[in-house]
């Protein structure tokens, strides 16, 4: 990989998180309602208002604020919370493991959907079940992941009663139980998923099936499975790659929403817990983990890319 070209690619992800991290603050700030009237209640007087206003340092300049509060981060402190005034990470790291077992089991899940429907759907495309491969996983585009996560619930835990309906057991507590509560959320998120990355994987392996050497390999006596698994799989999983780079904002917002279907108190449930409270630190530091993540795993998958494909190997300023 080209150095220069890593090193532009780095410039960029911090720029990126600076100014990520600039518009999250105004936007938090300018949420309507103020976080003292959430505090004293409707009944304060506007000069109490003002005493906590200033007590809890709000009445300063944005600019002040805002570098006091970026400062503190860039070394681990994200403040207290203004509504209970504890740890503002103390209450995020908990529910962080929570959310973050959700959604790397929904991409697993979408990952073991994806990859044989959508091979089969290219593989096939001239027959009859790669026809119906692909209506199908145009189907589950349409459908939202809240509604399949109704209708997991009502099949698997309330009729057959396979599944929990919902809530969320520790993996150190019981194993067994934790995998049982996070069967039907990672389905409802990674079916979803999985029907969106099939046409990805579906278009990758067609265009593999189209290289001379495919044909070449075919005409030596490989299968089209075999040919595609031992020369065409490098290829599949490079395009794959950026894809899946892409789909992490996507299951982010997706984990918020099952965690409300399947009353699951994890980083989105207290996002949405927070904003409602008007606890600015402790929104601005929820949506900076998630915007940050996003923004360092796209940055990860890019370089990753750039190692991989010997295509881009020595282009200077890509990415």
């Amino acid at each position: 990989m080209d150095v220069r070209a890593l090193g532009g690619r780095i410039l960029g992800l911090v720029a990126s998180l600076l100014v990520a991290s600039v518009l999250i603050f105004l936007a938090t700030n300018a949420l309507p309602g103020s976080v003292a009237n959430v505090l004293l209640g409707t009944q304060a007087t506007a000069e109490e208002i003002a005493r906590l206003e200033a007590r809890l340092g709000l009445d300063r300049p944005l600019a002040i604020r805002y570098v006091e509060w970026i400062s503190g981060v860039l070394v681990g402190d994200f403040g207290r919370s203004l509504t209970s005034g504890q740890d503002v990470m103390a209450q995020i790291l908990p529910k962080l493991g929570i959310s973050a077992w959700l959604i790397v089991s929904g991409m697993v899940v979408a990952l073991l959907v994806a990859i044989p429907l959508g091979t089969h759907a290219a593989l096939r495309r001239r027959h009859v079940s790669g026809f119906l491969t692909s209506t199908i996983s145009q189907i589950g585009l349409a459908i939202p992941a809240f509604w399949a996560g109704m209708w997991l619930v009502i099949v698997f835990a309330v009729n057959l009663r396979w599944f929990p309906a919902g809530g969320y057991v520790p993996l150190r507590t019981n194993p067994a139980q934790w995998a049982a509560h996070l069967v039907l959320p990672a389905l409802s998120l990674g079916l979803v998923q999985g029907s969106l990355l099939s046409r990805y994987v579906r278009s990758a392996v067609i265009e593999v099936t189209n290289e001379d050497w495919f044909r070449t390999a075919r005409s030596v006596g490989w299968s089209r499975w075999g040919a595609l698994l031992r020369h065409g799989s490098r290829n599949v999983a490079i395009s794959l790659l950026t894809v899946i780079g892409l789909q992490v904002a996507t299951l982010l917002v997706g984990a918020i929403i099952i965690e409300q279907v399947f009353a699951i108190q994890g980083l989105g449930s207290r996002l949405l817990l927070a904003v409602s409270q008007r606890d600015l630190f402790l929104v601005q530091a929820i949506v900076l983990i998630l915007v940050w993540t996003v923004l360092v795993i796209n940055f990860v998958v890019d370089s990753v890319y750039h190692a991989v494909d010997p295509r881009l190997r020595g282009t200077r300023g890509a990415g």
